[in-house]
């Protein structure tokens, strides 16, 4: 999204150019881009299979402003709340492809009730959060977010010390592209995800240019372009992810992370956390959102959950709306407990 602190992860919302604040999570994985824009907001389920609404308690019903970051798993958190609150508790929801900083902002703004999957973002949790209080913390989503750096597991089989830092400068050579020169190519994914890898290779004195594939979706094809052809690449990847069901995927060892070791980004030689990842929402939303605001602070389930939905919208032709449908009739037991 995406991971970070981390985030960090779907098909993927496009990332556009402007506040909308101005005012989809990220970064994550995971991050904020200098610009970007809002998407006309859509309505969830336009396109669903019918589904009749059950009958809200009296005025409990309204309008629920979700931002959505461009990474599939988060599209697939969206899908399935967006799909819950329509069919289920008679709310209208907008969904707004956002950057992750425009989706932040958006809370101050009062163009964002929503953020469903933040990969940590310790600087915008101070801004909005502990300064500005106009949002807060609601819980754990269940997800636990890692980005790492990786090669395709056909390298480990013939370079098997390639897992660790210390020897990516012996293999340099071989990432070498047009675009890092006498440099290897180190593959990042969205710049406004977050990550911080100009800085590790910098602070590792690794032999390395970072260049950028721009998109989730761009990333996908390197990745399996490199399986399927044995083409060197070294990336910045994270889990969850339906890719990592297809494709395997072997984590290269960076120094491990401490708390704090990522505080300074200039200075940064460490890996990337682990991330609980979260919901933010707006305060005003909490003590107004009603029905809706509960249903999003019980929203918990698992990474399999999330990459069984993206995969269904990546893989299987599915709307957003129809991969939801069918999570939610498979998983009642799961999302009833979400319920108010």
């Amino acid at each position: 999204m995406k991971f970070t602190s981390v985030r960090s992860r779907i098909a993927i919302a496009s990332m556009a150019v402007g506040l909308m604040v101005a005012a989809c999570g990220s970064s994550t994985p995971t991050a904020a881009p200098s610009t970007a824009a809002t998407a006309a907001p859509t309505t969830a389920a336009s396109g669903a299979p019918s589904a009749a609404p059950t009958t809200p308690p009296a005025g409990s019903a309204g309008t629920v402003n979700i931002a959505v970051n461009a990474w599939v798993g988060y599209r697939a958190d969206a899908a399935v709340v967006a799909y819950i609150l329509e069919t289920k508790l008679g709310y209208k929801v907008n969904l707004s492809d956002l950057a992750e900083e425009v989706s932040w902002a958006g809370f101050e703004s009062g163009t964002v009730d929503v953020i469903l999957e933040n990969w940590g973002h310790p600087d915008y949790e101070q801004k909005y959060i502990v300064e500005k209080k106009v949002a807060m913390d609601a819980g754990s989503t269940g997800n636990e977010g890692v980005i790492f750096w990786a090669v395709p597991a056909w390298m480990v089989e013939k370079y098997p010390d390639i897992t660790e830092y210390q020897n990516l400068n012996k293999y340099a050579d071989l990432f070498k592209t047009s675009e890092s020169g006498d440099l290897g190519q180190f593959l990042g994914t969205d710049p406004s995800y977050v990550q911080y890898d100009e800085a590790i290779i910098r602070n590792l004195g690794l032999n390395f240019k970072v260049t950028f594939s721009g998109s989730e979706t761009a990333t996908v094809q390197a990745i399996k372009n490199a399986d399927a052809q044995k083409t060197p690449l070294l990336l910045y990847w994270w889990d969850p992810h339906w890719l990592n069901s297809a494709v395997k995927m072997v984590q290269v060892k960076l120094p491990p992370y401490t708390a704090g070791c990522d505080a300074d980004k200039e200075k940064v030689a460490c890996d990337y956390p682990v991330t609980d990842l979260n919901k933010i929402i707006s305060t005003k939303f909490n003590n107004e959102g009603g029905n809706a605001a509960t249903l999003i602070k019980k929203f918990k389930w698992t990474n399999a959950d999330q990459n069984s939905v993206a995969n269904d919208i990546t893989n299987n032709g599915m709307t957003d709306a129809q991969a939801a449908q069918k999570w939610v009739d498979a998983n009642e037991a799961v999302w009833k407990a979400w319920m108010p």
